[in-house]
């Protein structure tokens, strides 16, 4: 697989307050989604890029999302879908933008390198709110989810100084579960529920701790109204 990084983006929390509500959120909102691209070599660390930062640390950032991954392969769908003329780097709020793999292609419990840094993949991305007020557009959340171009976490194995490069795959130990068959699973919007697909999954020991939590509420909840 011929992958790599073509761009590394951070951004610290910042409030806005435009007085626009698009996606529902409050007119003022902090928010950490506008990342800019980083001139030179960036420290990777067990919970996050050094100068990158979450807003709501209840829903975004821990060590199992410490670094936001997405395919700049979907940046000219999402050009035409949209109207807009530039689709940049970080344009999804993303920490990596990668190139030559997308949803399709990666695996929970992947670990690739960057440089001399180790990253496992742990779960899909989950798109909120703030990605529709980004770019104006009410229902962006749910075309990300219905398109599958959600782009993936990263939980950090091994801590380095990176910088755009070759994306390498070394372990793939769960082939199966690639992010785009995980968000099948996951969506209702994707697919109708699969209680028996959603069972397997949660039995994947490198899926995020919060998602197996979950998968596992609802196969207890399903049981209980069988």
């Amino acid at each position: 697989m011929n992958a790599r990084v073509v761009s590394i983006q951070v951004g610290l929390p910042r409030t806005y307050d435009t007085g626009d509500t698009t996606g529902g959120g409050p007119s003022e909102w902090r928010t950490g989604f506008f990342k800019e691209p980083v001139a030179g070599p960036v420290w990777l660390r067990r919970d996050n890029l050094e100068g990158d930062g979450q807003a709501d640390l209840q829903v975004h950032g821990g060590p199992d999302k410490a670094v936001l991954v997405y395919s700049a392969d979907h940046y000219e769908a999402w050009r035409a879908e949209l109207g807009v003329a530039e689709v940049p780097p970080g344009a999804f709020g993303e920490n990596l933008t990668v190139t030559g793999c997308t949803e399709a292609d990666v695996c929970i419990g992947d670990l690739w390198t960057l440089g001399k840094g180790r990253v496992q993949v742990s779960q899909p991305r989950g798109p909120c709110w703030k990605l529709a007020r980004r770019w104006k557009h009410e229902d962006l959340p749910a075309r990300v989810v219905e398109t599958g171009r959600t782009g993936w976490y990263l939980r950090v194995i091994e801590e380095a100084r990176v910088e755009p490069g070759p994306f390498r795959l070394g372990e793939r130990p769960w082939p199966e579960w690639t992010i785009a068959r995980v968000n099948a699973v996951i969506y209702p919007a994707v697919r109708e529920r699969d209680p028996e697909e959603e069972r397997r999954l949660a039995a994947c020991p490198l899926l995020a701790d919060n998602w197996r939590r979950w998968l596992e509420r609802r196969s207890r909840l399903k049981k209980l109204t069988d």
